[in-house]
């Protein structure tokens, strides 16, 4: 029997390691302690930092792994394309996973392979922040180059806000330099796409729906876009050409998009599934256990035939994070929630009594929603029904 490491313990990944166990294999999950669901999913536990790449090199060999996943989740990316690389397992080298981990790396290597994206500079100081302003137009970016769910990341449209924000953004991150970029006002899309022994085995385009919480935070995606068919063809082509300039194979991909005037712009990709229900958003799509596809491919078996095995007609479908505009302690949860075959999905992971905060990243979310329907329009609709069925009351 096979013997699959999971990266992470949270939500996502049970569904990784319920995947895995499903096609057959023996599950290993890695992370640091904590209250987390995958432990009680996986059939062995390993307690290590899985941004550490020695421990989970270390991890990896001690329980004799044929394989190392993850999903939903940038924390792992390095130290798994690290322990494949020493390993000679399948998945993304350590190379790609450091150009995508490092956001500065990869808005150098869009800018040298021609992928259209931001125009960006370094920024350590005050210093190199003045110069940064006085090269691009206002509003601006400021990223942490590291982190991931949103965090450290600003929207400056003036002088003094970046100044303001730069120090906040130093401080969250482990670097002493962050990006600067423009800000280009258009609307947000993203995509998935997976790549298999140089093989691009499909790229879809996905709308994204936002919450501003010092940037514009994902808390919902649906397909299919409802785009112009160049459109989504150009994202389509950003997309293969994003993933060429990083590098990215054996692994699955997650793109952040802008559309400005018709024109395509990646933000950035990561060598992973991405969050807030997107492996959902893909299986539901293709019809098909997008988990299946990840957890296989990084058990050395090929994912193509899972892929291979899809629907011929796709399946609109949405999702949203549920979350809450003020923090406190959920009093009452009143659920009037219509069941039937259009609702995929609602769960919650707080129940009454517990203490939530205030949304600023996916973290804070309460729970999830997913909806299947004829159209994009018909999902959308059902979201906001579901939402206005399901009140938690919080003081």
């Amino acid at each position: 029997m096979k013997k699959l490491m999971i990266l992470g313990a949270g939500f996502p990944q049970v569904r990784l390691l319920e995947a895995a166990r499903e096609l057959g294999y023996a599950t290993v999950v890695c992370s640091i302690p904590g209250d987390y669901p995958g432990f009680a999913a996986a059939d062995e536990i390993s307690y290590a930092d899985i941004s550490d790449p020695e421990a989970v090199l270390a991890a990896a060999r001690e329980f004799h792994v044929d394989g190392i996943a993850t999903c939903c989740l940038d924390t792992g990316v390095r130290a798994l394309g690290y322990a494949c690389e020493k390993l000679g397992l399948t998945g993304l080298t350590e190379a790609a996973a450091v150009r995508s981990a490092d956001k500065l790396s990869m808005k150098r290597a869009f800018m040298a392979a021609g992928v259209n994206t931001a125009r960006f500079y370094e920024v350590q100081d005050d210093g190199s922040l003045t110069e940064a302003l006085e090269k691009l137009t206002l509003p601006v970016i400021i990223k942490a180059v590291d982190l991931q769910g949103s965090k450290g990341i600003y929207i400056c449209r003036t002088a003094d806000e970046a100044h303001e924000k730069l120090p906040l953004v130093l401080s969250a991150s482990r670097r002493d330099y962050c990006v600067c970029e423009e800000f280009i006002e258009g609307e947000e899309l993203g995509a998935q796409a997976f790549v298999y022994h140089g093989q691009v085995l499909f790229v879809l385009p996905h709308g994204d729906e936002t919450y501003l919480a010092g940037t514009n935070v994902p808390i919902g995606h649906y397909v299919p876009i409802g785009a112009a068919p160049e459109v989504t063809a150009a994202a389509e082509a950003e997309v293969r050409r994003a993933i060429a300039a990083i590098g990215l194979d054996d692994c699955a991909v997650n793109v952040d998009l802008i559309v400005k005037d018709g024109r395509v712009y990646v933000i950035e990709l990561t060598g992973r599934a991405g969050a807030t229900c997107l492996p959902e958003t893909v299986g539901i799509w293709y019809g098909l256990n997008y988990y299946k596809m990840i957890a296989a491919m990084a058990a050395g078996d090929d994912p193509r035939t899972i892929f291979n095995a899809r629907t011929d007609s796709h399946v609109p479908n949405a999702s949203r994070m549920l979350l809450s505009e003020k923090s406190g302690v959920i009093r009452r949860i009143e659920d009037n929630v219509v069941r039937d075959e259009g609702l995929y999905e609602l769960s919650l992971i707080v129940k009454e009594g517990d203490r939530v905060e205030r949304f600023t990243n996916a973290k804070d979310r309460l729970g999830q929603v997913i909806v299947t329907g004829p159209d994009r329009a018909a999902c959308l609709a059902r979201l906001d029904a579901v939402q206005a069925q399901l009140t938690i009351h919080i003081e």
